[in-house]
């Protein structure tokens, strides 16, 4: 499998992300990512983005994924990161972004039902499942749609760790990291730098 390895799930998110636990669309922007040994990509080719959509039970493990599938999971993302990028700078996006994601949510409908829980009615819309790789995309789509529209948007943010490139939800307003991992790593480099500009 290129890109991802059975050790993959152990290094990656050894720290959570705030919010990806709310919002997978947030853990789909999050599958590219730069580490000290250089860029990872958890959807570098289709059996990876099966694998993906499958641990985010968003796809049948049965139900394989092909090549262009799998590109257009990785364009979503491309799209996503976009349309993050627009919310969180106030701006509009670009048109292809926003495209890309109406595209999507067109490709499987949902249809509106209504479910009657211990908590009594609620609206869950459930997405055509004719083709299920449509319909998790569709999914994550719509996920993402809710948060780029919810309560959650203002706290939608960039990692500000040089190289990083995740999204969270920030907890606090002086939060400006994904993880204490890229906190710590800022400090020390601040600390390095401060230390070789003060020797003689």
């Amino acid at each position: 499998m290129s890109g991802v390895d059975n050790e993959s799930p152990v290094y990656l998110h050894q720290l959570p992300v705030p919010g990806e636990d709310q919002y997978v669309s947030l853990a789909l922007v999050n599958t590219l990512f730069t580490v000290s040994h250089g860029e990872v990509d958890l959807l570098d080719g289709a059996e990876a983005a099966h694998l993906w959509l499958v641990r985010h039970a968003l796809l049948p493990d049965k139900v394989a994924l092909n090549g262009r599938q799998s590109g257009r999971l990785r364009a979503l993302r491309e799209a996503l990161r976009l349309l993050f990028a627009a919310r969180a700078a106030g701006a509009r996006p670009p048109a292809d972004a926003l495209d890309t994601l109406n595209a999507t949510l067109a490709a499987a409908p949902a249809t509106p039902r209504l479910d009657w829980g211990a908590d009594g009615p609620r609206r869950a819309d459930v997405p055509d499942v004719g083709n299920p790789a449509a319909a998790a995309l569709s999914l994550l789509a719509e996920d993402a749609a809710d948060l780029l529209t919810g309560t959650d948007a203002a706290q939608l943010t960039e990692c500000a760790a040089q190289g990083c490139a995740r999204w969270f939800l920030r907890s606090h307003g002086a939060r400006r990291w994904c993880t204490t991992k890229c906190g710590n790593r800022v400090r020390a480099a601040r600390a390095y730098a401060a230390r070789k500009a003060s020797s003689p």
